[in-house]
Protein backbone atom coordinates (compact mmCIF):
# COMPACT_ATOMS: atom_id res chain seq x y z
CA UNK A 1 0.00 0.00 0.00
CA UNK A 2 1.42 3.25 -0.80
CA UNK A 3 1.01 6.71 1.34
CA UNK A 4 -2.20 8.65 1.16
CA UNK A 5 -2.15 11.38 -1.02
CA UNK A 6 -2.48 15.00 0.19
CA UNK A 7 -1.42 16.97 -2.96
CA UNK A 8 -2.39 16.74 -6.59
CA UNK A 9 -1.27 18.68 -9.42
CA UNK A 10 -3.99 18.42 -12.77
CA UNK A 11 -2.44 18.52 -15.70
CA UNK A 12 -5.35 19.95 -18.97
CA UNK A 13 -5.64 19.20 -22.56
CA UNK A 14 -4.49 21.95 -23.98
CA UNK A 15 -6.19 24.59 -25.60
CA UNK A 16 -9.66 23.19 -24.77
CA UNK A 17 -12.04 25.05 -22.36
CA UNK A 18 -16.04 23.93 -23.43
CA UNK A 19 -15.00 19.97 -22.41
CA UNK A 20 -13.87 21.22 -18.60
CA UNK A 21 -17.10 23.52 -17.96
CA UNK A 22 -18.33 20.51 -15.97
CA UNK A 23 -15.75 17.91 -15.30
CA UNK A 24 -13.00 20.13 -13.67
CA UNK A 25 -15.32 22.29 -11.36
CA UNK A 26 -16.78 19.23 -10.05
CA UNK A 27 -13.51 17.29 -9.65
CA UNK A 28 -11.95 20.42 -7.65
CA UNK A 29 -15.30 20.28 -5.63
CA UNK A 30 -14.90 17.06 -4.89
CA UNK A 31 -11.07 17.21 -4.19
CA UNK A 32 -11.73 20.34 -1.58
CA UNK A 33 -14.10 18.20 -0.29
CA UNK A 34 -12.02 15.55 1.04
CA UNK A 35 -9.28 18.26 2.41
CA UNK A 36 -6.77 17.82 -0.76
CA UNK A 37 -3.93 21.00 -1.88
CA UNK A 38 -4.75 21.17 -5.48
CA UNK A 39 -2.29 22.71 -8.49
CA UNK A 40 -2.45 23.99 -11.56
CA UNK A 41 0.47 25.39 -14.07
CA UNK A 42 0.81 29.21 -13.96
CA UNK A 43 -0.03 29.20 -17.58
CA UNK A 44 -3.45 27.87 -17.05
CA UNK A 45 -4.78 30.89 -15.30
CA UNK A 46 -6.34 32.37 -18.18
CA UNK A 47 -8.06 29.49 -19.29
CA UNK A 48 -8.85 28.42 -15.64
CA UNK A 49 -10.45 31.89 -15.15
CA UNK A 50 -13.04 31.19 -18.25
CA UNK A 51 -13.63 27.62 -16.95
CA UNK A 52 -14.04 28.71 -13.37
CA UNK A 53 -16.35 31.95 -14.40
CA UNK A 54 -14.32 33.90 -11.90
CA UNK A 55 -15.14 31.75 -8.66
CA UNK A 56 -13.38 31.81 -6.08
CA UNK A 57 -10.62 29.61 -6.35
CA UNK A 58 -10.20 26.32 -4.63
CA UNK A 59 -6.43 25.64 -5.82
CA UNK A 60 -3.24 26.97 -6.26
CA UNK A 61 -1.70 28.42 -9.64
CA UNK A 62 2.62 27.62 -9.46
CA UNK A 63 5.14 27.11 -12.10
CA UNK A 64 4.41 23.37 -14.13
CA UNK A 65 8.40 22.45 -12.66
CA UNK A 66 6.73 22.94 -9.15
CA UNK A 67 3.94 20.45 -9.74
CA UNK A 68 5.89 17.74 -10.15
CA UNK A 69 8.39 18.66 -7.42
CA UNK A 70 5.52 18.92 -5.08
CA UNK A 71 2.83 16.60 -5.86
CA UNK A 72 2.20 13.44 -4.42
CA UNK A 73 -0.25 12.47 -7.31
CA UNK A 74 -0.29 14.03 -10.98
CA UNK A 75 -4.07 13.83 -12.57
CA UNK A 76 -4.13 14.18 -16.44
CA UNK A 77 -7.33 15.50 -18.16
CA UNK A 78 -7.31 14.75 -21.74
CA UNK A 79 -6.00 12.02 -23.77
CA UNK A 80 -3.37 9.82 -24.22
CA UNK A 81 -1.11 12.61 -25.43
CA UNK A 82 -1.53 14.79 -22.63
CA UNK A 83 -0.09 11.86 -20.47
CA UNK A 84 2.71 11.75 -23.44
CA UNK A 85 3.51 15.43 -23.05
CA UNK A 86 3.59 15.25 -19.35
CA UNK A 87 5.84 11.94 -18.99
CA UNK A 88 7.91 13.80 -21.80
CA UNK A 89 8.52 16.97 -19.72
CA UNK A 90 9.09 15.25 -16.72
CA UNK A 91 13.07 16.47 -15.33
CA UNK A 92 13.76 12.54 -13.47
CA UNK A 93 11.25 10.61 -12.15
CA UNK A 94 7.31 12.15 -10.87
CA UNK A 95 4.40 11.11 -8.77
CA UNK A 96 2.37 8.19 -10.14
CA UNK A 97 -0.03 9.80 -12.75
CA UNK A 98 -3.67 8.84 -12.99
CA UNK A 99 -4.55 9.25 -16.68
CA UNK A 100 -8.51 10.46 -16.92
CA UNK A 101 -9.54 9.88 -20.45
CA UNK A 102 -11.92 12.47 -21.83
CA UNK A 103 -12.23 11.29 -25.54
CA UNK A 104 -12.37 7.66 -26.74
CA UNK A 105 -9.80 5.89 -27.64
CA UNK A 106 -7.78 6.51 -24.55
CA UNK A 107 -4.81 3.19 -24.49
CA UNK A 108 -2.61 4.58 -22.25
CA UNK A 109 -5.31 6.91 -20.17
CA UNK A 110 -6.35 3.76 -17.84
CA UNK A 111 -9.37 5.70 -16.54
CA UNK A 112 -13.01 6.99 -17.97
CA UNK A 113 -13.99 11.03 -17.31
CA UNK A 114 -17.56 8.84 -16.28
CA UNK A 115 -16.42 6.47 -13.82
CA UNK A 116 -13.34 7.47 -12.00
CA UNK A 117 -14.33 8.77 -8.60
CA UNK A 118 -14.39 5.30 -6.94
CA UNK A 119 -10.99 4.77 -8.48
CA UNK A 120 -9.66 7.94 -7.14
CA UNK A 121 -10.99 7.64 -4.04
CA UNK A 122 -8.66 4.38 -3.50
CA UNK A 123 -5.91 6.12 -4.69
CA UNK A 124 -6.30 9.54 -2.45
CA UNK A 125 -6.04 6.59 0.51
CA UNK A 126 -2.81 4.91 -0.82
CA UNK A 127 -4.91 1.79 -2.33
CA UNK A 128 -3.63 1.84 -5.71
CA UNK A 129 -0.53 -0.38 -8.03
CA UNK A 130 1.22 1.60 -10.75
CA UNK A 131 3.18 0.39 -14.00
CA UNK A 132 6.36 1.66 -14.63
CA UNK A 133 6.80 3.02 -18.48
CA UNK A 134 10.29 3.48 -19.46
CA UNK A 135 11.34 6.31 -21.44
CA UNK A 136 13.29 6.75 -24.58
CA UNK A 137 16.12 9.12 -26.11
CA UNK A 138 16.88 10.65 -28.75
CA UNK A 139 20.19 12.36 -28.92
CA UNK A 140 21.14 14.48 -32.33
CA UNK A 141 25.13 14.23 -32.71
CA UNK A 142 27.31 16.76 -35.27
CA UNK A 143 30.97 16.19 -34.82
CA UNK A 144 31.09 14.04 -32.43
CA UNK A 145 29.20 16.17 -30.03
CA UNK A 146 25.58 16.01 -28.50
CA UNK A 147 23.92 18.85 -29.74
CA UNK A 148 20.51 18.62 -29.07
CA UNK A 149 18.27 16.14 -26.47
CA UNK A 150 14.38 14.73 -26.78
CA UNK A 151 12.69 12.11 -24.58
CA UNK A 152 9.58 9.89 -26.28
CA UNK A 153 7.12 7.69 -24.46
CA UNK A 154 5.44 6.35 -27.94
CA UNK A 155 7.81 7.00 -30.43
CA UNK A 156 10.24 8.71 -32.66
CA UNK A 157 9.82 9.29 -36.22
CA UNK A 158 11.96 10.36 -38.75
CA UNK A 159 10.42 11.72 -41.78
CA UNK A 160 10.81 14.51 -44.53
CA UNK A 161 8.24 17.06 -45.67
CA UNK A 162 7.47 17.66 -49.46
CA UNK A 163 5.64 16.18 -52.31
CA UNK A 164 9.22 13.80 -52.95
CA UNK A 165 9.29 11.63 -49.51
CA UNK A 166 11.77 9.50 -50.02
CA UNK A 167 14.71 9.05 -48.59
CA UNK A 168 17.95 6.74 -47.78
CA UNK A 169 19.39 6.19 -44.13
CA UNK A 170 21.52 3.60 -42.54
CA UNK A 171 20.21 2.33 -39.66
CA UNK A 172 23.15 0.65 -37.12
CA UNK A 173 23.53 -0.67 -33.43
CA UNK A 174 26.58 0.11 -31.70
CA UNK A 175 28.51 -3.18 -33.15
CA UNK A 176 27.47 -3.50 -36.65
CA UNK A 177 24.98 -2.53 -39.46
CA UNK A 178 21.42 -3.25 -39.40
CA UNK A 179 20.03 -2.25 -42.51
CA UNK A 180 20.36 0.63 -45.10
CA UNK A 181 16.64 1.45 -45.88
CA UNK A 182 15.20 4.01 -48.83
CA UNK A 183 11.58 4.92 -48.30
CA UNK A 184 9.14 7.37 -47.17
CA UNK A 185 9.73 7.43 -43.27
CA UNK A 186 11.26 5.22 -39.95
CA UNK A 187 9.44 4.74 -37.12
CA UNK A 188 11.27 3.75 -33.61
CA UNK A 189 8.54 2.56 -30.93
CA UNK A 190 8.43 1.54 -27.84
CA UNK A 191 6.24 -1.51 -26.69
CA UNK A 192 3.65 1.07 -25.22
CA UNK A 193 3.87 3.12 -28.38
CA UNK A 194 3.83 -0.31 -30.61
CA UNK A 195 -0.13 0.10 -31.27
CA UNK A 196 0.12 3.75 -32.29
CA UNK A 197 1.93 5.35 -35.15
CA UNK A 198 3.49 1.70 -35.82
CA UNK A 199 0.63 0.01 -35.82
CA UNK A 200 -0.80 1.95 -38.27
CA UNK A 201 2.33 1.37 -40.44
CA UNK A 202 1.97 -2.38 -40.28
CA UNK A 203 4.03 -2.73 -37.57
CA UNK A 204 3.51 -5.88 -34.37
CA UNK A 205 1.66 -5.47 -31.07
CA UNK A 206 4.41 -5.61 -28.23
CA UNK A 207 2.74 -6.04 -24.71
CA UNK A 208 4.40 -3.28 -22.30
CA UNK A 209 5.99 -5.91 -20.35
CA UNK A 210 8.29 -6.76 -22.93
CA UNK A 211 12.12 -4.72 -22.73
CA UNK A 212 12.12 -3.93 -26.63
CA UNK A 213 12.35 -1.72 -28.97
CA UNK A 214 10.81 -1.23 -32.38
CA UNK A 215 12.13 -0.90 -36.12
CA UNK A 216 9.58 0.17 -38.61
CA UNK A 217 10.04 1.06 -42.09
CA UNK A 218 7.60 3.53 -43.72
CA UNK A 219 6.89 2.34 -47.07
CA UNK A 220 9.72 1.14 -47.68
CA UNK A 221 11.03 0.89 -51.33
CA UNK A 222 11.94 -2.79 -51.28
CA UNK A 223 10.05 -6.15 -50.19
CA UNK A 224 12.44 -6.88 -47.76
CA UNK A 225 12.77 -4.44 -45.14
CA UNK A 226 10.33 -5.67 -42.71
CA UNK A 227 10.06 -4.43 -38.98
CA UNK A 228 12.33 -5.57 -36.28
CA UNK A 229 11.96 -5.51 -32.35
CA UNK A 230 15.25 -5.52 -31.07
CA UNK A 231 16.36 -5.62 -27.19
CA UNK A 232 15.80 -2.40 -25.52
CA UNK A 233 19.25 -2.17 -24.72
CA UNK A 234 20.82 -1.38 -28.12
CA UNK A 235 21.62 2.02 -28.96
CA UNK A 236 20.29 2.51 -32.07
CA UNK A 237 22.19 4.86 -34.58
CA UNK A 238 20.78 6.84 -37.50
CA UNK A 239 22.52 8.45 -40.78
CA UNK A 240 21.63 10.44 -43.85
CA UNK A 241 23.16 8.47 -46.96
CA UNK A 242 22.59 11.16 -49.69
CA UNK A 243 22.27 14.61 -49.39
CA UNK A 244 19.00 15.97 -48.98
CA UNK A 245 16.72 18.56 -47.94
CA UNK A 246 16.33 18.73 -44.21
CA UNK A 247 14.28 15.91 -42.22
CA UNK A 248 12.62 16.01 -39.18
CA UNK A 249 13.03 13.59 -36.32
CA UNK A 250 9.20 13.73 -34.25
CA UNK A 251 9.61 12.72 -30.58
CA UNK A 252 5.86 11.10 -29.77
CA UNK A 253 4.25 13.69 -32.68
CA UNK A 254 4.56 16.86 -30.32
CA UNK A 255 8.41 18.11 -30.90
CA UNK A 256 10.32 18.35 -34.17
CA UNK A 257 13.42 18.50 -34.49
CA UNK A 258 15.42 19.41 -38.12
CA UNK A 259 18.73 17.51 -39.25
CA UNK A 260 20.71 17.22 -41.93
CA UNK A 261 23.26 14.33 -43.93
CA UNK A 262 25.57 16.04 -41.05
CA UNK A 263 24.33 14.90 -38.36
CA UNK A 264 23.73 11.58 -36.48
CA UNK A 265 20.76 10.25 -34.40
CA UNK A 266 21.00 7.74 -31.19
CA UNK A 267 18.13 6.27 -30.10
CA UNK A 268 18.25 4.42 -26.46
CA UNK A 269 15.93 4.00 -23.34
CA UNK A 270 16.53 6.57 -20.89
CA UNK A 271 19.22 5.15 -18.21
CA UNK A 272 17.28 7.40 -15.21
CA UNK A 273 13.91 8.66 -16.56
CA UNK A 274 10.53 6.63 -16.30
CA UNK A 275 7.14 7.27 -15.52
CA UNK A 276 4.30 5.74 -12.85
CA UNK A 277 0.91 4.93 -14.26
CA UNK A 278 -1.14 4.23 -12.03
CA UNK A 279 -3.76 1.31 -13.46
CA UNK A 280 -7.35 0.87 -13.23
CA UNK A 281 -8.22 -2.66 -11.74
CA UNK A 282 -10.66 -3.31 -13.79
CA UNK A 283 -8.80 -2.52 -17.10
CA UNK A 284 -6.81 -5.69 -18.49
CA UNK A 285 -4.14 -5.01 -21.86
CA UNK A 286 -5.91 -7.21 -24.00
CA UNK A 287 -9.59 -6.68 -22.97
CA UNK A 288 -8.51 -3.25 -24.23
CA UNK A 289 -7.09 -3.86 -27.26
CA UNK A 290 -10.51 -5.63 -28.18
CA UNK A 291 -12.12 -2.67 -27.07
CA UNK A 292 -9.70 -0.19 -28.59
CA UNK A 293 -8.82 -2.33 -32.01
CA UNK A 294 -11.38 -5.29 -32.28
CA UNK A 295 -8.35 -7.41 -31.89
CA UNK A 296 -9.07 -10.65 -32.29
CA UNK A 297 -12.68 -10.33 -33.54
CA UNK A 298 -14.02 -11.85 -36.95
Amino acid sequence: MAKSIKNIGIILKPRAIHEFSTILPNLVEWLHRRKINMFFSLEESERLTKIFHNATPKFKLIPKVDIFRDADLIITLGGDGTLIGTARNLKTTSSPIFGINMGNLGFITEFSKHDFHDDLNNVLKGKFITRKLPLYKADIYHKGSVIRSGYFLNDAVISKSGISRMFTVSIENDDENIYNLAGDGLILSSPVGSTAYSLAAGGPIVHPSVKSIIINPICPHSLTHRPLVLPDKENIWIKLLKDEDELFLTLDGQEAITFTKHHRIKISKAARKHVDIVINPERDYFRTLKEKFRHGRR
